[in-house]
């Protein structure tokens, strides 16, 4: 179940930054508020993962996770650029995240 609440979190955090981009520097009012409440609610179900989840392992999972999913949503579909170096980068943060994991998620 914690595994569970914490993919609620990172797809929370994943769809507030997107929304983020939209939002044009807060100038626009329904992105701006989808960021607002997307990032209320990962950060609800992040505290309740807390709960049974070492913090170390818990945000190591949720951020790595949010941040390879968000730089593979700007390649595909916001035309970023996908350099071998910022696939590189991602590729470590995912490899950090599982050596992190080795130690157990308790």
């Amino acid at each position: 179940m914690v595994y569970l609440t914490l993919a609620g979190a990172i797809l929370s955090e994943i769809l507030a930054t997107t929304a983020m981009k939209y939002s044009e520097g807060f100038s626009k009012l329904w992105p701006s508020l989808g960021t607002a409440v997307g990032y209320l609610i990962a950060f609800a179900l992040l505290a309740q993962t807390l709960k049974s989840m070492s913090v170390g392992t818990a945000y190591a999972i949720w951020s790595g996770a949010g941040t390879a999913v968000i730089a593979a949503i700007g390649i595909m579909f916001l035309g970023e650029s996908a350099s071998a170096l910022k696939i590189l980068g991602v590729g470590l943060v995912i490899a950090g995240v599982v050596v992190l994991n080795l130690g157990g998620a308790h």
